[in-house]
């Protein structure tokens, strides 16, 4: 089953670039711009990756960002992360970027979408991996500077194929931005927004009924509320649930808590993702390993959360339609083989 895994052709849609920072990158770029860091050497960076809440990552989050000044930094880091997850047959990836991290530390946001940009084309060209990128409001922070945020975007609207909303989630709720969303909407942006992680059902409803949004990422608080699971199974909403990221920040004890399973037992529209795989030593591949192990996941299981990787996607329908193609070719060559699939 790890073969398996480890060979489908995957789709990724809940990574935030930021979060793809490995600490090898983050000395050279600290070096390279004289930031200086208060660790070390990368182990002892990673030994900091001990997490007791979201909160508690984020701090660390944005304390390794600091280091990201230049376009090529920004270069640098996006086509790490591509170079990696095409290694792993990822063949989209929906790429989300903090802006207002770097524009609140004097970056210029041309500087940051510049540099993310050119190593989407050249990855592209050379790894053949498709992407988009997504652009978050941090929760955090007010819903002014969310749309001046989104001011600062317009020029650049034709490489943003949405806007969402992340960082600290409780007491921090979707309604908060729902002016923000409604002018991004107006202005052609697909929406999405974190909602359900650490917070409770209510953000989820309100990030689809004031936010509009065509999806929620993670949303696995939805399990308390049977009236949302319902509403979520009917319209097909996509959860873009990162099971590691759950269990690492404590939203689950262990994996084997993780409601995965269950909503897609319910006929819920759940994907994998990596979230921030360089934090919480995971990419899509270790993602899908750690669910299947701990969940028992067959592999009516694992195709089902691939298509709805490929049906939730910001992509074209004939792009869906190659992807489908390529991962039902998948599956059909690994049928005929005799695939083994005991664990």
């Amino acid at each position: 089953m790890e073969a398996f895994i480890r060979e489908m052709p995957k789709v990724e849609l809940h990574m935030h670039i930021e979060g793809s920072l490995e600490p090898e990158l983050m000395f050279k770029l600290a070096e390279r711009n004289d930031i200086p860091l208060r660790f070390k050497s990368v182990d002892e960076v990673r030994k900091a990756y001990q997490f007791t809440d979201l909160q508690s990552f984020l701090d660390i989050y944005y304390e390794g960002a600091s280091v990201l000044l230049k376009e090529d930094d920004f270069y640098d880091m996006t086509w790490a992360y591509l170079k990696r997850v095409s290694s792993q047959n990822v063949r989209h990836s929906e790429i989300f970027f903090d802006p207002q991290t770097h524009t609140d530390r004097g970056v210029p946001f041309e500087i940051v979408i510049n540099g993310m940009r050119r190593a989407l084309v050249d990855a592209e060209r050379q790894f053949n991996i498709t992407s988009k990128l997504i652009m978050c409001f941090l929760r955090h922070l007010s819903a002014e500077a969310a749309m001046q945020t989104l001011k600062q975007a317009l020029p650049y609207k034709d490489w943003i194929v949405a806007v969402g909303l992340d960082s600290s989630e409780v007491g921090n709720p979707p309604k908060k931005f729902t002016a923000v969303f409604d002018e991004a909407r107006a202005q052609g942006f697909l929406t999405g927004a974190h909602a359900g992680e650490e917070g409770p059902p209510e953000y989820i409803w309100q990030a689809l009924d004031l936010l509009k949004a065509k999806r929620i990422d993670h949303g696995v608080r939805s399990e308390g509320d049977a009236k949302l699971v319902k509403r979520l199974a009917i319209e097909q909403i996509p959860l873009t649930v990162c099971p590691l990221s759950n269990v690492k920040l404590r939203g689950f004890e262990a994996m084997e808590e993780h409601s995965l399973k269950r909503l897609l037992g319910l006929g819920l529209c759940v994907t994998v993702n990596s979230d921030d795989p360089a934090y919480f030593r995971g990419y899509m591949t270790e993602n899908y390993i750690a669910v299947q192990k701990a969940l028992n996941l067959d592999l009516e299981d694992i195709r089902s959360l691939a298509q709805n990787a490929i049906q939730a996607s910001f992509i074209s329908q004939q792009e869906k339609h190659g992807l489908r193609d390529e991962l039902d070719d998948y599956f059909v060559k690994k049928a005929n083989k005799g695939t083994k699939t005991d664990r």
